[in-house]
């Protein structure tokens, strides 16, 4: 039933939406690396503690720990690491128009590694949503978001984005052979957690400058910096592993992108920014594009 892995990637991307918005100042006060470590570290414990108690341990399929292996370091640790980056640099929007990139380039690897195809029908609607995304994100709001500064050069911005999708991407994309021999998402997300977790505490003993916090760790900056983790990681990670077992991957992709769209109610809701006209036009763009998706 394709309602169920449909559901997943759009409550995905509601939930990168909520997070992005909520992760940005914590990240800029304790920086890209920090800030990432303790929401794997975090994030990690949390979700291997629910699959230990729903015994979903039993469903991993090992035998493809190499797709986790490079699912952790490039999709987790290097894509996230890019991310964090360009959220700090670039602000959300732009961060997010950036990200949107990821289904042409799932598309692309979906279908020179497995075959996958699209029917006219799924390309047509893909593209529609894309163009309300990039309305959306081009024109979201008349003002501009205390939560959208930019404080880096766009060419920096893009290059950190390029880089974040595409190895976000490819860590998705990676792990469908291990979801479908039966892995649960859960314990797929907890392994690659775990996995990032160690890698990145292990580089955090290196006494450089670059991996040491901006800013004093305080309780509250601590809740901070670990829900929208848990948001990000915990719940959307998992719901999207869940789409991209049971979709093609490029529909995955593209529903699981659609969080610039779901990022303008959240900002009308958290600071009052009403969204333009056009970005109004590219919400309905992309509702119209899933629509098609869905029902076509």
């Amino acid at each position: 039933m394709l309602v169920l892995p449909i559901l997943a990637a759009l409550t995905a991307s509601f939930g990168w939406a909520t997070g992005i918005i909520l992760a940005q100042r914590p990240a800029q006060k304790l920086g890209a690396f920090e800030f990432t470590r303790i929401q794997l570290v975090a994030c990690s414990a949390i979700l291997a503690a629910i699959s230990t108690v729903m015994g979903y341990w039993q469903t991993v399929a090992w035998g493809y720990w190499p797709s986790f292996a490079a699912s952790i370091c490039f999709g987790i640790v290097l894509g996230n690491l890019a991310m964090i980056e360009c959220l700090r640099q670039g602000g959300p929007r732009r961060t997010e128009l950036l990200l949107s990139l990821k289904a042409p380039l799932v598309a692309a690897m979906a279908y020179l590694w497995y075959g996958e195809t699209l029917s006219a029908m799924d390309l047509l609607g893909a593209g529609i949503a894309l163009c309300g995304v990039c309305l959306a994100i081009f024109f979201g709001t008349n003002e501009k978001s205390k939560s959208d500064t930019a404080t880096g050069s766009l060419v920096t911005v893009i290059l950190l984005g390029v880089v974040a999708t595409g190895f976000q991407g490819f860590g998705f994309l990676i792990m469908k052979p291990a979801l479908l021999a039966g892995t649960e998402p859960v314990a797929a997300s907890a392994i690659r957690l775990l996995g990032a977790a160690f890698l990145i505490s292990i580089v955090a003993l290196w006494p450089a400058k670059v991996f040491r916090p901006h800013h004093e760790l305080t309780p509250h900056l601590l809740g901070r910096t670990i829900l929208p983790g848990f948001i990000g990681y915990g719940i959307s990670s998992t719901l999207l592993l869940y789409a991209f077992a049971n979709l093609e991957a490029a529909i995955a992709a593209v529903l699981g992108s659609l969080s610039p769209i779901l990022v303008l109610p959240v900002l009308w809701l958290r600071e009052g920014l009403v969204p333009r006209v056009p970005a109004i036009l590219g919400a309905i763009l992309a509702v119209l594009g899933t629509a098609v998706i869905v029902c076509f």
